[in-house]
């Protein structure tokens, strides 16, 4: 069966892998000039199955007010008459109750806890190399009110099995000496020892270049304007190099793919939600993190590399704006300077933005949709590198007619149309 990705970012790439090993002929296509130049390209660099939790929760609301007022603000909205932004924050509000937060948990620790074992599947069977490290996730406390608070984390990790521990100060120091330097700033935190770190960048280029190995066609610097059918099927994918045809098609274009599928009746709630990072040369490898810390109070990861340090944060909801704002730079500058202040070269760190694709309720949207030979992999909001093994494998299998390693029945774009 020949199967066209439409995507070349950790999603797409991962799913033509899984594609390819089940024996498909399968062709990518991106604009971009290469695999994962866009949302991949440089995130937090975390695969974190145990932080897998929606945005959307009881309480988080009058969170969101609190932060939207903070100098060094986690988030933030922009002035837009886009009657889309409204809609998207209308449901994902809609998901803000105990049981919409269980349900919408459930799901996500389901396919996050998946791609983490599929991604040691991947590393053992190709020695795939992309700066890997296996030292888990810190939930930094500055406050004694946020570590009292520590319950409402655990109780959901105890529900799902998903190992923990939590600290005090000196526990903290000792997974993560630099903090000794610092030990003042905070009380204590939530370790995730079951997480990963790594480039998402390098994986992508890397599995790509796999791929191309097995026979995966990959067509860089093209264009998508529009999908083509007839009798409620799929019959090319119209670009400004031509027509491209297959048997089945993937769209895993991230916050593009709503625009695209939209003409053919299809609604994916999926709603740009920007990003920024900076990546710091380390100067001090003594000073510098040895895995990745989660600074809770300005919800900014702080992440080793080999010989850089990659801190992401931020949730600013400003359409598809690719502007890089200083204030944002600053909030980051300041998180890490404040917990890491002799690790590296803050002035000489490099700064990016990218849209990661959210849905309202936080699960990513992975598997068929109404068209019959069209199918969704996007949605993966700020877990795309930690879910897209998972998601990748998952497709593979329900395009191919396999049994899916997981229950993936609530993860299509049905269950909005089933809600509607």
């Amino acid at each position: 069966m020949k199967i066209l990705i439409l995507g070349s970012g950790v999603v797409g790439t991962t799913t033509a892998w899984y594609l390819s090993r089940a024996g498909h002929e399968v062709e990518v296509v991106d604009r971009q000039p290469a695999a994962g130049m866009e949302t991949s390209f440089a995130n937090a660099g975390q695969v974190s199955p145990g932080y897998s939790a929606p945005w959307a929760g009881p309480g988080v609301p009058f969170k969101a007010l609190k932060w939207l007022m903070m100098r060094h603000r986690p988030f933030v909205i922009w002035p837009n008459p886009e009657g889309r932004l409204a809609w998207w924050l209308a449901r994902m509000l809609a998901n803000c109750t105990e049981s919409a937060y269980r349900t919408n948990k459930s799901r996500m620790v389901r396919i996050a806890e998946y791609s983490r074992d599929m991604l040691k599947e991947l590393r053992a069977e190709t020695g795939i190399s992309y700066e890997h490290r296996e030292g888990g996730t810190l939930q930094l406390f500055r406050t004694q009110q946020q570590l009292d608070h520590v319950g409402d984390d655990t109780t959901v990790l105890d529900a799902y099995g998903v190992p923990y521990e939590v600290l005090d100060n000196a526990g903290c120091i000792a997974r993560e000496p630099a903090l000794s330097r610092v030990k003042e700033k905070f009380v204590g935190g939530l370790r995730l020892p079951g997480d990963e770190t790594g480039d998402a960048h390098y994986f992508t280029q890397r599995l790509a270049a796999l791929c191309a190995e097995r026979g995966v066609t990959f067509r860089y610097g093209v264009n998508i304007q529009a999908l083509e059918t007839e009798g409620g099927v799929m019959t090319g994918v119209r670009t400004d190099q031509g027509v491209l045809k297959a048997d089945r098609y993937v769209v895993a274009l991230g916050s593009f793919s709503p625009a695209l599928v939209r003409p053919l009746g299809i609604e994916l709630p999926v709603y740009p939600v920007k990003g920024y990072s900076i990546t710091v040369p380390i100067t001090n490898p003594d000073a510098a993190p040895v895995s990745t810390v989660m600074d809770e109070t300005y919800k900014v990861a702080i992440t080793r590399f080999d010989d850089r340090i990659r801190v992401g944060g931020t949730a600013e909801l400003a359409g598809f704006s690719n502007k890089l704002r200083r204030p944002r730079r600053e909030t980051l500058e300041h998180s890490v300077r404040d917990l890491f202040p002799e690790g590296g070269d803050i002035a000489a760190a490099s700064f990016w933005t990218g849209l990661r694709p959210m849905t309202p309720d936080g699960t990513p949207i992975v598997g068929a949709t109404k068209v019959g030979n069209l199918f969704t992999n996007t949605g993966h909001g700020t877990l795309g590198w930690t879910m897209a093994c998972g998601s990748g494998r998952l497709l593979a299998d329900i395009i191919g007619g396999q049994a899916p390693g997981i229950d993936s029945a609530d993860l299509s774009v049905e269950r909005y149309v089933a809600a509607a």
